[in-house]
């Protein structure tokens, strides 16, 4: 692998890593929106959508399914820590840190394959994003709080993971597609006439 490649994987990881410990730290600080059940993680995750469709629209699947391999674990591990020196239950740290491993993971996986299928089939660049966001964040929020509320220590996320799920969706999935959709465009024209694609997929 060039040092290019190194020092590209290497930042793609770190932002990676930063944005999912973030919203895990986010995730436990529920907060109510004209009577909707919410966390602050539904204004913070949908960046990870964003680098993960500029990572593969850039250098290609395969370099994004290596960011995911390396980002993983130390996603969980810098997850737990945190939210145990912010004074949760052990056993609540854990199950947001796992949770947030694996839904991580189910919902970067399937946003690249969705993704790149997508960008395949249309030439518009906003197309394979904007659909690999809504995709990709329903799969991603049912997972999570499935995995690290239900039957929780928390009693007030065990009892309402479902309708916070749900509405964190639509949530970030407007974000996504408001927000943050313009916000790809951009960075992708600043960044293809910067960086050549190091391999296509």
């Amino acid at each position: 692998m060039s040092k290019q490649k190194i020092n590209l994987l290497l930042l793609l990881v770190i932002l990676h890593i930063s944005i999912i410990t973030i919203s895990n730290v986010l995730v436990s600080i529920p907060i109510e929106v004209y009577g909707f059940k919410i966390t602050w993680a539904a204004f913070s995750f949908p960046l990870v959508v964003v680098a993960t469709d500029l990572t593969i629209r850039l250098i290609g699947k395969a370099m994004a399914q290596k960011t995911i391999t390396f980002s993983f674990p130390f996603a969980i591990i810098s997850s737990v820590l945190i939210l145990y020196l912010e004074n949760n239950p052990v056993s609540v740290a854990l199950r947001i840190g796992v949770a947030s491993g694996l839904a991580y993971a189910i919902g970067v996986l399937i946003d690249i394959h969705a993704f790149q299928f997508i960008r395949q089939k249309y030439s518009s660049w906003w197309i394979a994003p904007s659909l690999s966001t809504i995709v990709s964040n329903v799969i991603d929020s049912y997972t999570f709080f499935f995995t690290a509320f239900y039957n929780s220590d928390d009693s007030y996320m065990a009892q309402n993971w479902l309708e916070i799920a749900g509405t964190q969706t639509v949530l970030k999935i407007l974000i996504g597609l408001i927000f943050f959709l313009p916000t790809y465009g951009i960075l992708l024209n600043y960044f293809s006439k910067r960086i050549k694609p190091l391999k296509k997929s």
